[in-house]
């Protein structure tokens, strides 16, 4: 069972909105939000095409009068365009006006990434304006996709739809009535930024999502969700008005935590899970460690044996030492948020069914990161190769921009 911790604490000085998930008492997952930089990732704005740049199939689009964003020529292929344009087959030029949403956070350096397929989500479903077909999480049984196939028969066969629709996992524990309400919502949403929004004027913000701390209690998996937990009165409030209009039934998960003389960072230890985001080097129970490193093309995950002493055959060794590796470098993947291709590489191991079990066992940990993964390959010299989806920026990249501030003060 997992639990979310939702509080405020200073980091190099500075107020921090810190969101943080756990199972079996261990941090799995860690969000931190300084309160003067606010993130635009989900939002929605009119953006003003500047360049296109035909070489690397990209236009670069303004959102704000400061602010510019990366949008793939095939990503805006599906853009709703302001008044005065339809969508066509003409190629993007600037000047031209168009609704985009952010879709991957600023990152080493580079520009937020844009898309034109606006994505509207709530706790059971996505309505989508550029993929208008209709979806069903992989994760829902065979059982519940018949069933929630069958309560959006009449969209499923709408000729000419003007959005797309995807059922996510947590629509499996709904009542019919809940997803027809939420969907009512989505669509009232949509009404208001994908089609009055094409009058607003360029740079426009037309949509902004829910708190982040929100977004979590939304996006994380209810049946396995124990508790929500905050320290802070007005976060108390929001969550529960939150849960009281979408999903009432789970009220009763919601505690203020009111002990003045143990901070609630201080119980759950946030300041030790940060510090070990700081370190590149990561320590197993059998004694070995994990060493993690992120150039600028990939991460870099090395297992090593360490102080293990096992009593066992060598290989039987290696073995139990990777298995160990495989179930925390999952956790480290999610705890430093580490996104794009991963690169592994696990002790060597002669026997074939020892690197499929290893392969698997890898894969089954992947399963549980909401962010979504894919385990490639061992190649014959055992390097996993592996990517995870880019939305957020790596946790470090937070820390080191407030330690910068921090020192500017």
């Amino acid at each position: 069972m997992s639990k979310l911790i939702i509080t405020r604490m200073e980091i190099s000085g500075i107020s921090c909105s810190v969101c943080i998930l756990t199972e079996d008492q261990k941090i799995m997952e860690l969000q931190l939000e300084p309160e003067n930089r606010k993130s635009i990732l989900d939002n929605i704005y009119v953006g003003q095409v500047e360049n296109v740049a035909a070489n690397i199939q990209a236009a670069f689009v303004r959102i704000a009068p400061d602010v510019r964003g990366y949008l793939s020529l095939e990503e805006g292929k599906t853009a709703i365009f302001s008044a005065g344009r339809t969508a066509d087959n003409h190629p993007l030029k600037p000047g031209d006006e168009l609704l985009v949403q952010v879709s991957r956070d600023a990152m080493k350096g580079k520009l937020p990434a844009l898309s034109g397929n606006l994505n509207f989500t709530g706790k059971y479903l996505v309505l989508t304006t550029g993929d208008k077909k209709f979806g069903l999480s992989k994760k829902l049984s065979v059982e519940d996709r018949k069933r929630l196939s069958g309560w959006f028969e009449d969209e499923i066969q709408k000729p000419d739809k003007e959005y797309g629709l995807i059922v996510r996992t947590n629509a499996a524990e709904a009542e019919k009535e809940e997803l027809e309400r939420e969907f009512k919502h989505l669509r009232e949403t949509y009404q208001k930024v994908a089609v009055n929004g094409r009058s607003r004027t360029c740079c426009s913000l037309l949509y902004q999502p829910e708190p982040e701390y929100i977004r979590r209690i939304r996006d994380t998996y209810s049946q396995k969700l124990e508790e929500i937990v905050t320290d802070i009165p007005e976060y108390y409030q929001q969550i529960y008005a939150y849960l009281e209009g979408s999903s009432p039934q789970e009220l009763s998960k919601v505690r203020m935590y009111t002990d003045k003389l143990l901070p609630l960072y201080k119980l759950y230890r946030i300041e030790s899970a940060i510090d070990e985001i700081w370190h590149e080097k990561v320590w197993l129970n059998s004694g070995g460690f994990l060493v993690i490193q992120q150039t600028e093309a990939f991460v870099s995950i090395d297992v090593n044996t360490g102080k293990f002493t096992g009593k066992k055959k060598v290989q039987e060794t290696y073995r139990k030492i990777n298995l160990e590796a495989a179930q925390e470098i999952a956790r480290q993947l999610r705890l430093r948020n580490l996104s794009g291709i991963i690169l592994i590489d696990f002790i060597n191991m002669e026997n074939p069914d020892h690197i499929d079990e290893l392969f698997h066992v890898l894969k089954k940990h992947l399963k549980k990161d909401s962010v979504r993964c894919r385990a490639v390959d061992i190649t014959p010299l055992n390097i996993l190769e592996m990517t995870r989806k880019k939305v957020r920026r790596p946790v470090i990249e937070d820390l080191m921009d407030l330690q910068k501030a921090e020192k500017s003060l």
